[in-house]
């Protein structure tokens, strides 16, 4: 069995929004990444992939957000073994300003540029092509 995460390549006037992992999350802590999060246990639902993004963007930056298309999916296994298939939409702002809200999950928020995300040492491939992949649906 899989989990479902869902990200948001959010987008706003020529930046997108990367945030620093929590030191306390069990995958990938401390490092750049989307924001998004785990789909719950609904039973029959709609939209489910979509509800979700919003939520959890809300929940972990403050962040209204218009998701807009599909970007990519993949799949991998965290650290520990569990196996997650992971889905990247494009989004937009729709109201607020992104912050640290949820701590155990957010260090920190960050606006950088596409040529700065494919240019930067320390991001995974992973996270490029997905930015490269939703900058082709601007």
């Amino acid at each position: 069995m899989y989990i479902v995460n869902v990200e948001g390549a959010i987008h706003r006037n020529g930046y997108w929004l990367l945030i620093r992992r929590s030191e306390k999350e069990e995958h990938a802590s401390g490092t750049l990444s989307l924001v998004g999060g785990k789909c719950e246990l609904e039973g029959n639902s709609t939209n489910i992939l979509e509800r979700t993004l919003q939520r959890e963007v809300f929940e972990e930056v403050g962040l209204k957000v218009n998701v807009i298309s599909y970007v990519n999916s993949s799949s991998f296994v965290t650290d520990a073994g569990v196996y997650v298939i992971d889905i990247v939409f494009l989004c937009y702002p729709d109201s607020g300003e992104p912050f640290a809200k949820s701590p155990d999950e957010v260090e920190d928020v960050h606006w950088l540029s596409t040529d700065d995300i494919l240019s930067h040492q320390d991001l995974p491939d992973y996270l490029k092509r997905n930015i490269e992949l939703a900058h082709q649906k601007l």
